[in-house]
């Protein structure tokens, strides 16, 4: 399934939240434990962390002994990366055209990044490109299911489109048909105490900007609290779950 996807305004926005992404980024470091739990036993000596963001897993791969290069389309993502020491090499584009020779690494390791990609397929055959024989690509992304309550509260305030819709797993499945791969779905839920530190935590990972580049309008105090009364609560606190795909394709 292929869709319009606006990188450069998707850039700018991961960009816009670099500063703050590390504190909002609970989910992605959550994905991020259980994509490596799948790796365990692995002889991985080179990383390609495509997606990297801020930097985080490309540490801690790093703090392995791995030689890692991380790469953003987002430059001031990078450019935070770089300033703590993240990794061994810092190359700034897209997953779906990355520019680096085939079979370099031992595994291509993306995060929470390949949602962002025009094609699923494409990146997924990009990341499979670069990685050598008998290394693996790991990835997380999002599927179709995600965000139930925002969608779901928004309806009860207009008809517009406030959050990505995500693919299916079946469409993620079709994506990586043409290889040895292993799919796991986790369903995740984040709880907070209004629907404002929802919102926020959002804005502070860059994830209110829409496929194509629109930014979600700023929320009239009106909308807020009919957002706050149509919203599915749990134990008088507000839910956000998400639906996760882990994969890992073993490169032949």
């Amino acid at each position: 399934m292929t869709r319009h996807v606006n990188k450069a305004a998707i850039a700018s926005a991961f960009g816009r939240a670099a500063t703050t992404y590390d504190s909002h980024a609970q989910l992605q470091r959550e994905s991020g434990t259980l994509l490596a739990n799948r790796l365990v036993g692995r002889d991985i000596s080179s990383v390609l962390d495509a997606g990297c963001g801020t930097g985080w897993y490309s540490r801690l791969w790093r703090a392995k002994g791995c030689h890692v290069t991380a790469l953003d389309l987002s430059p001031a993502m990078l450019k935070h990366a770089e300033l703590h020491g993240c990794a061994d090499r810092y190359l700034e584009g897209d997953i779906e055209a990355i520019g680096l020779p085939t079979g370099l690494v031992d595994m291509a390791w993306s995060n929470l990044a390949v949602q962002w990609c025009g094609d699923l397929h494409n990146g997924l055959s990009e990341l499979y490109r670069v990685t050598r024989a008998g290394g693996c690509v790991a990835f997380t992304t999002l599927a179709a299911g995600s965000l139930n309550e925002l969608h779901t509260a928004w309806r009860a305030v207009d008809e517009q489109s406030h959050a990505n819709q995500f693919l299916s797993f079946s469409q993620i499945q079709e994506a990586c048909q043409n290889w040895r791969c292993s799919l796991q779905i986790h369903e995740i839920t984040q709880c907070f105490d209004s629907v404002l530190s929802a919102m926020q935590s959002l804005k502070g990972t860059g994830a209110t900007h829409l496929h194509d580049g629109r930014k979600a309008s700023l929320m009239t105090r009106q909308q807020l609290q009919k957002l706050s009364l149509a919203w599915p609560q749990k134990e008088g606190r507000f839910p956000l779950t998400w639906q996760l795909v882990c994969g890992v394709i073993e490169r032949d």
